[in-house]
């Protein structure tokens, strides 16, 4: 089939999508509730879209496409509350974080919907390891070549984003030492990591898309599962990188830097993206997996070594005046404050210590998730 032509949107329009993990209450394991779950949410209008995921222990929402960062926010608040009291209806737990921190692979059932089930035909046990947990956001773009350009020029700052959602430091009941584990499970994909480095829509289409449609391999861009994707059907691109935040105050704010920071890029203020960016790419991107906002990256165009947390920093105080005339300034305020305070990856490491257990950790995610940030500062 091919391609679909792509669609013109809003520029900087933004919409996020969360895959949540549903927990029991009794041991804080993974439950296979999903088809209860979203019975019971589908008796009443939804504030937004939640839809079924690969395996019948989570779900994913969807937001409405937004401009701003504060209706974006007073949304997935309400999304939030929706599936906290259908959660209580079941006695379910919902929570975020990238990973379960100790629930096996082996005991997950694959949702009957066909897609799922030919993606765990074709993968065999990766289907049911891809039990993790993301945030995608999606920024819209006026062409298919701005979608070229913004993915290629966001290639420096996606260790940004993984060390500022990270959120998987546990995963088959161990440290893995990692702050964001959940990527090692999606870079198990033969069609991950990063998009060709291509600049014109219609090369994308006709040189590379139609020649893999061409061998078979893929049938559409769902097939692809790159750190950022352009989306055609909607005119977006869409970035991958992120764990599920354990609240939707840090989801918000994620989405609110990437929609500043692609109208700092759109204007120019860099120079174009080239091929050899990505030589530093994968090192980058390793750093940032392991070491979260204590990793240092390599700058692709100067090869100057940069603390994680400061390039963040940098880039924050950089962009504001875009965030501040997109209104997006508290989301930047947000990540200033978990720039200098650490991820969810220490917070859930922390409440390994104080708890003692595993299960105590998601005991803290699920009431981490249940509440504002600020009625938790109070």
């Amino acid at each position: 089939m091919p391609l679909e032509p792509f669609k013109q949107s809003d520029p900087l329009t933004v919409g996020v999508e969360l895959e949540l993990q549903l927990v029991s209450l009794s041991d804080f394991d993974l439950t296979d509730a999903s088809p209860d779950m979203l019975a019971l949410l589908g008796r009443k209008p939804f504030p937004g879209n939640v839809t079924p995921e690969i395996t019948e222990s989570m779900i994913e929402i969807n937001s409405d496409v937004h401009t701003r960062h504060g209706e974006l926010l007073e949304q997935l608040r309400r999304i939030r509350d929706t599936l906290v009291h259908a959660g209580d209806m079941l006695n379910v737990g919902v929570c975020g974080g990238g990973t379960h921190p100790f629930q096996k692979w082996s005991e997950r059932k694959i949702f009957s919907k066909p897609r799922f089930k030919q993606v765990s035909a074709l993968y065999g046990y990766l289907a049911k390891q891809f039990t993790v947990f993301g945030q995608h956001v999606h920024v819209g773009c006026e062409s298919g070549d701005d979608a070229l350009m913004l993915l290629h020029s966001l290639n420096r700052y996606v260790p940004h984003f993984i060390a500022l959602s990270a959120s998987s430091p546990y995963f088959q009941g161990s440290d893995t030492l990692f702050n964001s584990a959940r990527l090692n499970s999606v870079f198990a994909f033969p069609l991950s990591g990063r998009a060709p480095f291509l600049l014109r829509w219609e090369d994308f289409e006709r040189d590379y898309f139609a020649r893999m449609e061409h061998t078979g391999i893929v049938k559409s861009m769902k097939d692809f599962y790159w750190d950022i994707r352009p989306k055609p059907e909607y005119g977006t691109i869409e970035l991958r990188v992120c764990d599920t935040p354990l609240n939707v105050e840090r989801a918000a704010a994620l989405a609110g830097y990437l929609q500043a920071l692609c109208s700092y890029l759109l204007e120019g203020h860099e120079p174009a993206p080239a091929e050899d960016d990505y030589l530093v790419y994968n090192y980058n991107r390793f750093q940032a997996c392991r070491f979260g906002l204590d990793g240092t990256i390599v700058h692709p165009k100067s090869h100057e070594s940069l603390s994680v947390r400061e390039d963040i920093l940098t880039t924050l105080r950089r962009i504001e005046s875009h965030a501040v005339e997109l209104g997006g300034e508290m989301a930047l305020e947000h990540l200033y404050h978990a720039a200098h305070a650490g991820s969810d990856a220490s917070f859930l490491r922390d409440q390994y210590v104080s708890s003692g257990s595993v299960e105590g950790m998601v005991d803290a995610a699920i009431q981490r998730f249940r509440s504002d940030e600020a009625n938790r500062r109070m």
